[in-house]
């Protein structure tokens, strides 16, 4: 009679290599720590250019005033090392969220802060004004 219990014949010797090698598990976790922290290395290098190269200019659109449907205001400011000339771009998009102005501003090489009141022109009137990012010249 089955009693329910069942049973395992043991693996047969050779088949699936040696059970318990140490040196092996050894190897396998030497492999292991060093693949992890070459990706760890890797993933720092990687962050920190992406770090140091977006704090070459970062700028700010602290506000923006509507002056007509034409035309709007824009307070770009933007900080940057000395010596660094770049462009910061603008949009102007309407109360439907259509984009009615797109400007390149240029920023002078001169000072490690540019602070100016800018006029974007536009389409339609404007409702609200976006920095879309500020990149140095080439």
């Amino acid at each position: 009679m089955d009693s329910g219990r069942t049973t395992t014949a043991p693996a047969p010797q050779g088949r699936y290599g040696k059970l318990g090698n140490r040196e092996a598990d050894r190897r396998l976790r030497v492999i292991g720590l060093v693949c992890g922290v070459l990706g760890l290395a890797l993933v720092g290098w990687i962050g920190a250019g992406y770090i140091a190269k977006g704090s070459v200019m970062n700028g700010l659109l602290p506000g923006f005033q509507v002056v007509s449907a034409e035309e709007m205001q824009v307070q770009l400011s933007v900080h940057k090392e000395d010596g660094t000339a770049g462009v910061c771009t603008v949009r102007a998009q309407s109360e439907d969220g259509g984009v009615v102005g797109l400007h390149d501003f240029p920023v002078p090489a001169a000072g490690s802060r540019y602070d100016e009141v800018v006029t974007l022109r536009t389409t339609a009137r404007a409702t609200t004004a976006e920095l879309l990012g500020c990149t140095p010249a080439e």
